[in-house]
């Protein structure tokens, strides 16, 4: 019997779709069933897998689903790293937003309107061209996607100064419960008609519904950009540093941190000449080129007060090949274990001084190796645990190590997430984070946008049980 309803499910989307948007076969579902999250998880081969290529297609598709019961899991480039795009239900399908790719630049208001299968990167080649600029760039900005990046609300390291996906994000075209349509926003700055339901949608994980399209917010591109490379001997005093910087009245479009071990792992990857110390800050400025000569003195001088070792890029190929430093870390983690968690937390910047090292003496306790690095201007760290996949043991201690490290961003005012989104792997400490009242409401959000839990169902929260 189940086959049967499977059969004739996929049959009705082909039918309704056209069968060029419909794929079935063993190998294309299975290809579908995972994403970039480093952890494994169980997720199930999807029915099909169905390429939409315009909006009027998503409203179908949705129409059908709703009718028949069909779990919908939304997928961009598949990036994600909490499992947000893998499929959790049976008999589910998962909807690739891969061909959605219209981009429509409007010059006088300074916005875009893109689909969601939109390359992040191509994006912002185009309108630089143009003389505009869309900050949000995350990590995987050169294959991630629009659709991807604003359901996560993703980051990255401009967001200290420009803010994440959510501040460029001015409306949102979506199709919700029963193939329904919700626009919300329009291409203006000032909007504050009604509950923002802008921000319920950027953030949501797929959980509320399927994107069609945004209209994205564009500011005029920085003329200039400088770096410049902090050197440390403990990791004290980068956080106290980071305070002083962000006090100084100059505001680094970037400020990233690698500690020591995240050095190391990046010169046995790829040598690219990085000093060895217990950790180092990457500070870029940018605007004006008057502008940036005043704040690369700034804060060469505060450097200087605080007798911390730096120096300045003196050309652009140089301050690109340390921010190609920060770029490789990840694929360099994959060369010192074969299992790793990477874990995206939250504090209040002037609580780093003292986190940093209790998340160290974590790692000490548990026998782990550990590697920290992240957008440390704003707080947000990656604290990776590695572990070798072979060895159970030593994967359970990893597990115990993640607990405490979120118990310890939550005691200090903090967040489990501050760009990877929840998905399913931090589902468990939410309710932590939220309190009672707090998880009582996003379900009730979740609720309401999708009834029948369709929409990436198992993700963020759970509305079953």
């Amino acid at each position: 019997m189940i086959n049967i309803l499977k059969k004739d499910s996929v049959k009705r989307l082909e039918t309704v779709l056209g069968r060029k948007k419909v794929r079935s076969s063993l190998i294309e579902r299975k290809l579908y069933s995972y994403d970039a999250t480093p952890i494994p998880i169980k997720g199930k081969v999807p029915l099909a897998v169905v390429f939409p290529e315009k909006a009027e297609d998503v409203i179908k598709l949705v129409e059908v689903c709703y009718e028949e019961g069909i779990p919908m899991f939304p997928r961009g480039a598949g990036s994600g790293l909490t499992g947000g795009a893998v499929p959790l239900k049976d008999k589910g399908i998962v909807v690739s937003f891969e061909k959605m790719t219209n981009i429509e630049i409007d010059i006088d208001n300074a916005t875009v309107i893109a689909e969601p299968g939109v390359v992040t990167y191509e994006l912002q080649k185009k309108v630089e061209k143009l003389g505009f600029f869309y900050p949000p760039d995350p990590s995987s900005y050169k294959y991630s996607t629009v659709g991807g990046n604003i359901a996560e609300n993703a980051g990255g390291p401009r967001c200290l100064k420009y803010g994440v996906t959510r501040e460029y994000v001015l409306g949102i075209t979506a199709v919700i419960k029963e193939g329904k349509v919700l626009k919300t926003g329009n291409p203006v700055i000032k909007d504050v008609a009604g509950y923002d339901l802008t921000k319920f949608l950027v953030g949501s994980e797929g959980t509320l519904g399927l994107f069609t399209s945004a209209v994205l917010r564009l500011i005029p591109k920085p003329a200039e950009r400088a770096t410049i490379l902090a050197l440390f001997e403990d990791l004290k005093t980068v956080g106290k540093v980071v305070t002083e910087i962000m006090k100084s009245g100059v505001l680094p479009s970037a400020l990233e941190f690698m500690d020591s071990s995240a050095i190391e792992a990046v010169e046995r990857y790829k040598p690219l000449g990085l000093p060895k110390v217990e950790a180092l800050l990457l500070i870029e400025v940018d605007g004006s080129p008057n502008a940036v000569k005043d704040q690369i003195t700034e804060i060469s001088s505060l450097l200087k007060k605080l007798k911390i070792g730096f120096e300045v890029a003196p050309d652009e190929k140089t301050a690109q090949r340390l921010w190609t430093a920060r770029r490789t870390l990840g694929p360099a983690l994959g060369n010192l274990k074969s299992g790793k968690i990477n874990e995206d937390i939250v504090v209040p910047r002037t609580y780093l001084a003292e986190v940093l090292p209790l998340f160290k003496g974590v790692a000490k306790k548990y026998k782990l190796q550990v590697v920290i690095f992240g957008h440390i201007g704003d707080g947000n760290l990656h604290v990776n645990l590695l572990y070798d996949k072979s060895n159970t043991e030593e994967e359970k201690r990893a597990e115990k190590a993640v607990d405490e490290i979120f118990d310890i961003t939550l005691s200090f005012k903090g967040s489990i997430t501050g760009e990877h989104g929840v998905g399913i792997t931090k589902k468990k400490f939410l309710k932590k984070q939220f309190g009672d009242t707090g998880y009582e409401i996003l379900k009730g959000i979740k609720s309401l946008f999708d009834p029948k839990n369709l929409f990436n169902p198992g993700k963020v929260v759970d509305l079953e049980g």
